[in-house]
């Protein structure tokens, strides 16, 4: 669970002062890590979160944003729960959060999906509510053939909710009940990536896709163990390479790419293993070797000066020599 860590303690430091924004977020942390409970005929709202980081964040922005008082209480692991648990609890003003936040709608019945507000809010809001309801409930593993991005939902509302934000976002969610629990799941890798990076969880994207990489150049690695010829290893080597810089440069520039380097990456990302010659046939129409080599030059070169531009680093971020080593 060392990524999850990673990912919750940079999304707690994300710096978010759209205040439409910082309600989706607390709202989002509020339904998926909390609920509502009648205390001695008062409603008291309690969020339960697995980082300091995060509880602090929360009872920070409710104090901003609504300008009402809460207290951090820890609790103890124990049993399955290892470590320490923080509960963010509000209990002399929890019904006017409640109502604030939209968890009560108003004839006071509480909301089982996300706040109509958030459903409807802007693409930064639908962004917040993601980065809330991950913080709350959510997990990483490693990549792998079981790797996924999960997030524990309260109830199927909940989770439909936050399945058709992640479509708003452009990014393929599923929600599935697994012994009676409810769950928003993303296993495609490239779709984990990219919803990492809108949330603002850059240095994790690249911990995790540096370790998605060196799994596949392992898996490369081993299957080259078996090639005779030596000029056919180091070609495919490169291919992998290549795929990790072309992995990169989508990264970099998004959807503002001309579509024949596009589809250019697109061949080199789905056959990684493939000879420059190879995706040349499986283009539609076919390409020479040439031609696709120069498609997949200039998108680099593109990639390249656009991360200059950005100061972020380039293509040559996504491979070092290390992953290409026999291992």
């Amino acid at each position: 669970m060392a990524l999850t860590a990673q990912v919750k303690d940079e999304l707690a430091r994300v710096p978010l002062e759209k205040v439409s924004a910082r309600k989706a977020e607390i709202a989002a942390t509020l339904r998926f890590a909390g609920g509502l409970h009648i205390v001695s005929g008062r409603i008291v709202i309690e969020a339960e979160l697995d980082t300091a980081a995060a509880a602090r964040r929360l009872r920070g922005f409710i104090a901003e944003t609504y300008g009402l008082g809460s207290e951090i209480i820890v609790v103890s692991g124990g049993g399955l729960k290892k470590g320490n648990r923080y509960v963010v609890r509000v209990v002399k003003e929890g019904e006017a959060l409640a109502r604030q936040t939209g968890l009560l709608d108003h004839r006071g019945r509480p909301v089982r999906g996300l706040p109509p507000q958030v459903v409807g809010g802007a693409i930064e809001d639908t962004v917040a509510a993601w980065r809330g309801a991950f913080l709350a409930h959510g997990s990483l593993t490693e990549p792998g053939r079981s790797s996924a991005l999960e997030v524990t939902s309260p109830g199927p509302e909940a989770a439909l909710a936050l399945v058709g934000a992640a479509r708003r976002l452009g990014i393929g969610a599923k929600s599935r009940e697994v012994r009676g629990v409810d769950r928003v799941v993303i296993r495609d890798g490239d779709a984990i990536a990219n919803l990492l990076t809108r949330l603002g969880a850059h240095e994790s994207v690249l911990a995790w896709e540096e370790k998605r990489t060196r799994r596949e150049v392992r898996g490369t690695a081993n299957r080259l163990a078996n090639f005779d010829d030596a000029n056919l290893r180091r070609s495919a080597r490169a291919a992998v390479a290549a795929g990790a810089r072309v992995a990169r440069a989508f990264e970099i520039l998004g959807e503002d790419l001309p579509e024949h380097l596009r589809e250019a990456g697109e061949l080199r990302l789905a056959n990684r293993e493939a000879s420059l010659e190879e995706l040349g046939k499986l283009a539609d129409p076919p390409l020479t070797k040439d031609a696709v080599a120069g498609r997949i030059r200039r998108l680099l070169a593109t990639a390249d000066k656009r991360a200059e531009e950005l100061g972020i680093p380039d293509t040559e971020a996504g491979i070092s020599q290390e992953l290409l080593d026999d291992e």
